[in-house]
């Protein structure tokens, strides 16, 4: 995770889908987990008013979702490995399609295009990718917004009526200070959120704020995924463009009776890294050894590997939580978020099938090396959910459709905390158009 003014999207590999509609009503397809108090219709023209405002490299008429108004900008270039992966699903006759990016290919509102550098975990200094600190600042700071930078919410302070009337804070020279505030809005990720909540304790609610249910930190989500890299004799050029956006495919998606799992898997098409990534150990597989065949090893990889990243839907489990720990504190001596979590039996079903898939997919494209990765490094909680999930029953939920939680009248939570199912593609398109749904409510208060 990574704090500044624009959070983790100035380090995201900007891969921009959507959740399935089929995502909002888990529990009335497949008898697990819970249905969305939303539907996907809910945040339909959410999810088109942050594109326009994000900026969106895609392709219309994907079948695998409704009907989408049309991207920003045409595709992001293929390059070799777009050709040959394309190619392995026509092969077998699995879905793909190009995948929506929030990376521009053309200018587009005052912003270059991308010019392939592949630079997008460590920023993007053309403002192609749309980080929201070039997209929503912006605009927020053009309309009033104030940013109080280098700055650390203590707690949230409760009235004796019940509502919330703002948040204690250090500044950055470590002194407190209070916010007034008539709404207060938490967007502090799946950890974060709940952290902050079960810190706000008071005579009100002497379990954290807004917890009469108890489900404050429960059924934390992530979205485990497994890796298969294939390996080809010829360059295929992987270091050019952006690593994360290339080819999605959703073949596996829906549950399937005739496989032993609920739910499914996304196969998401990653280029390859450059040299540094190569030599320390990238996405898909370990460092190179130091020693004589470190060169020869290197050359092996450097921009003639493919990795496909198979995305694993993550299940709800009270089991899995966020909660505080008693011993570790930040350096403002607030009490650090403990994470207890361990990946369900149906979840490794669902990476080992799509491990599977995956080394089908690279022998259709001709590797001739396969690496299989059954848990990829660094992706087990990369996407942070479900630790406040909204719902009608407020004994089974923490906030309703509208963000705002059942017990606090003037609090609202707008991140992927409030997510009641994962789906199995990344969430930062659906944060932010249920973000802009909350706020579509407060303004007509």
């Amino acid at each position: 995770m990574y704090n500044a003014i624009g959070g983790s999207t100035i380090i995201w590999m900007a891969h921009f889908p959507r959740l399935h509609p089929s995502d909002f009503r888990v529990k009335t397809l497949d008898g697990v987990a819970e249905n969305w108090p939303i539907t996907y219709k809910t945040l339909e023209k959410y999810y088109e008013i942050n594109d326009k405002i994000m900026g969106v490299s895609g392709l219309n008429g994907d079948t695998a979702y409704p009907k989408k108004e049309p991207r920003t900008t045409k595709p992001l270039p293929f390059g070799k490995i777009g050709e040959i992966v394309s190619k392995g699903f026509d092969k077998l006759g699995w879905h793909w399609w190009p995948s929506d990016s929030a990376i521009i290919s053309q200018p587009f509102d005052s912003r270059e295009e991308c010019n392939s550098g592949g630079t997008c975990g460590i920023g993007c200094v053309r403002r192609a990718k749309a980080s929201v600190d070039v997209t929503y600042w912006p605009k927020a700071l053009y309309k009033g917004a104030e940013i109080y930078d280098n700055s650390r919410v203590k707690n949230i302070i409760i009235g004796k009526d019940g509502l919330a009337k703002g948040v204690e804070y250090f500044d950055d020279n470590g002194t407190i200070n209070f916010q007034a505030a008539k709404i207060v809005v938490l967007a502090c990720n799946g950890i974060g959120t709940p952290r902050l909540l079960l810190n706000s304790t008071s005579n009100l609610f002497p379990d954290g704020l807004a917890n009469s249910s108890g489900m404050i930190g429960k059924n934390l989500m992530f979205h485990p995924v497994s890796s298969v890299t294939g390996f080809f004799e010829n360059d295929l050029e992987g270091y050019k463009g952006p690593p994360g956006c290339l080819i999605y495919s959703h073949e596996f998606y829906e549950t399937d009776k005739s496989r032993d799992f609920l739910r499914g898997f996304g196969i998401q098409v990653n280029r390859g890294a450059g040299p540094l990534s190569t030599a320390i150990g990238n996405f898909g597989y370990d460092k190179i050894p130091w020693g004589k065949n470190h060169r020869k090893e290197f050359f092996e990889r450097y921009g003639k590997t493919i990795t496909l990243g198979i995305h694993a839907e993550d299940l709800p489990e009270l089991s899995n939580s966020v909660t505080l720990d008693p011993y570790l504190v930040d350096s403002n001596g607030i009490p650090a978020p403990k994470i207890n979590y361990k990946i369900s039996e149906n979840t490794k079903k669902i990476l080992e099938y799509g491990n599977n898939r995956g080394s089908e997919l690279m022998e259709a494209c001709k590797a001739k090396r396969i690496i299989v990765n059954p848990l990829a490094p660094g992706t087990n909680g990369c996407h942070l959910m479900g630790t406040t999930r909204m719902g009608k029953n407020k004994n089974t939920s923490v906030v309703n459709k509208f963000g705002k939680t059942h017990d606090v009248n003037n609090l609202y939570i707008i991140d992927g905390s409030v997510f009641v199912t994962a789906g199995a593609v990344n969430p930062t398109s659906t944060i932010q158009a249920f973000a802009l749904h909350v706020a579509n409510h407060i303004k007509n208060l």
